[in-house]
Protein backbone atom coordinates (compact mmCIF):
# COMPACT_ATOMS: atom_id res chain seq x y z
CA UNK A 1 0.00 0.00 0.00
CA UNK A 2 1.47 3.22 -0.87
CA UNK A 3 0.98 6.07 1.30
CA UNK A 4 2.44 9.75 0.98
CA UNK A 5 2.51 11.92 3.97
CA UNK A 6 3.33 15.51 4.08
CA UNK A 7 4.17 17.81 7.18
CA UNK A 8 5.99 21.05 7.64
CA UNK A 9 2.80 23.21 7.32
CA UNK A 10 1.57 25.92 9.45
CA UNK A 11 0.75 29.71 9.78
CA UNK A 12 3.63 32.01 9.07
CA UNK A 13 3.96 35.94 8.09
CA UNK A 14 4.82 36.89 4.72
CA UNK A 15 8.34 36.57 3.81
CA UNK A 16 8.98 33.77 6.38
CA UNK A 17 9.74 30.74 5.19
CA UNK A 18 8.94 26.72 5.72
CA UNK A 19 9.68 23.55 5.20
CA UNK A 20 7.51 21.10 3.65
CA UNK A 21 8.46 16.96 3.74
CA UNK A 22 6.50 14.15 2.31
CA UNK A 23 7.64 10.98 3.37
CA UNK A 24 6.97 7.82 0.89
CA UNK A 25 6.35 4.28 1.44
CA UNK A 26 5.01 1.44 -0.45
CA UNK A 27 6.72 2.13 -3.22
CA UNK A 28 10.03 2.19 -5.15
CA UNK A 29 10.72 5.79 -4.42
CA UNK A 30 13.79 6.65 -6.62
CA UNK A 31 12.04 5.28 -9.17
CA UNK A 32 9.07 8.38 -9.56
CA UNK A 33 8.67 12.03 -10.09
CA UNK A 34 7.61 13.76 -7.13
CA UNK A 35 4.93 16.87 -7.26
CA UNK A 36 4.07 19.25 -5.18
CA UNK A 37 0.52 20.83 -5.94
CA UNK A 38 -1.44 23.25 -4.21
CA UNK A 39 -5.16 24.00 -3.59
CA UNK A 40 -6.20 27.95 -2.51
CA UNK A 41 -9.82 27.95 -1.29
CA UNK A 42 -12.53 28.26 -3.77
CA UNK A 43 -9.88 27.34 -6.48
CA UNK A 44 -8.75 24.11 -8.49
CA UNK A 45 -5.80 22.29 -7.20
CA UNK A 46 -2.76 23.74 -9.28
CA UNK A 47 0.89 22.56 -10.12
CA UNK A 48 3.76 23.78 -7.89
CA UNK A 49 6.65 21.91 -8.76
CA UNK A 50 8.15 18.76 -9.67
CA UNK A 51 11.42 16.86 -9.19
CA UNK A 52 12.99 13.49 -11.32
CA UNK A 53 13.40 10.38 -9.79
CA UNK A 54 16.99 8.59 -9.85
CA UNK A 55 19.21 11.64 -9.70
CA UNK A 56 16.61 14.29 -8.74
CA UNK A 57 18.75 16.28 -11.05
CA UNK A 58 15.88 17.82 -12.94
CA UNK A 59 13.10 20.21 -11.25
CA UNK A 60 10.18 22.17 -13.01
CA UNK A 61 8.22 25.23 -11.61
CA UNK A 62 5.28 26.77 -11.81
CA UNK A 63 6.22 30.50 -12.79
CA UNK A 64 4.13 31.63 -9.38
CA UNK A 65 6.99 29.58 -7.16
CA UNK A 66 9.99 30.03 -9.16
CA UNK A 67 12.84 31.92 -7.90
CA UNK A 68 11.60 31.44 -4.39
CA UNK A 69 10.28 27.39 -3.79
CA UNK A 70 13.24 24.83 -4.03
CA UNK A 71 12.33 21.41 -4.52
CA UNK A 72 14.36 18.59 -3.89
CA UNK A 73 14.77 14.67 -2.48
CA UNK A 74 16.46 11.76 -0.71
CA UNK A 75 15.85 9.04 -2.22
CA UNK A 76 18.12 7.26 1.16
CA UNK A 77 14.95 8.82 3.41
CA UNK A 78 12.02 8.43 1.11
CA UNK A 79 11.35 12.24 1.43
CA UNK A 80 10.70 15.35 -1.29
CA UNK A 81 11.01 18.88 0.54
CA UNK A 82 10.01 21.98 -1.01
CA UNK A 83 11.71 24.78 0.63
CA UNK A 84 8.56 28.19 0.34
CA UNK A 85 11.32 31.44 0.72
CA UNK A 86 9.87 34.41 0.83
CA UNK A 87 6.10 33.68 0.92
CA UNK A 88 3.22 35.84 0.11
CA UNK A 89 -0.02 35.75 1.52
CA UNK A 90 -1.39 34.47 -2.01
CA UNK A 91 0.65 31.02 -1.53
CA UNK A 92 -1.90 30.15 1.38
CA UNK A 93 -3.04 26.92 0.35
CA UNK A 94 -3.51 23.03 1.52
CA UNK A 95 -0.43 21.80 0.13
CA UNK A 96 -0.47 17.87 -1.36
CA UNK A 97 2.72 15.49 -2.51
CA UNK A 98 2.37 13.36 -5.42
CA UNK A 99 3.88 10.52 -7.37
CA UNK A 100 4.13 9.70 -10.94
CA UNK A 101 6.34 7.79 -12.94
CA UNK A 102 7.47 10.08 -15.60
CA UNK A 103 7.60 13.51 -15.95
CA UNK A 104 4.23 15.96 -15.92
CA UNK A 105 2.54 18.50 -14.39
CA UNK A 106 -0.86 17.13 -15.12
CA UNK A 107 -2.47 16.69 -11.68
CA UNK A 108 -4.23 13.64 -13.68
CA UNK A 109 -0.75 11.52 -14.77
CA UNK A 110 -0.18 11.27 -10.78
CA UNK A 111 -0.74 8.30 -8.88
CA UNK A 112 -0.39 8.66 -5.55
CA UNK A 113 -0.98 11.94 -2.93
CA UNK A 114 -0.45 12.61 -0.09
CA UNK A 115 -3.26 13.96 2.24
CA UNK A 116 -2.22 17.58 2.18
CA UNK A 117 -0.91 20.53 4.74
CA UNK A 118 -2.11 23.77 5.55
CA UNK A 119 -0.06 26.42 5.24
CA UNK A 120 -1.29 29.71 5.73
CA UNK A 121 0.85 33.50 5.41
CA UNK A 122 -0.89 36.37 7.05
CA UNK A 123 0.18 40.05 5.57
Amino acid sequence: QVQLVESGGGLVQAGDSLRLSCVASGLTFSGYYMGWFRQAPGKERAFVATISGWSGSTGDYADSVKGRFTVSRDNAKNTVYLQMNSLKPEDTAVYYCAAVRSFSRSESAYAYWGQGTQVTVSS
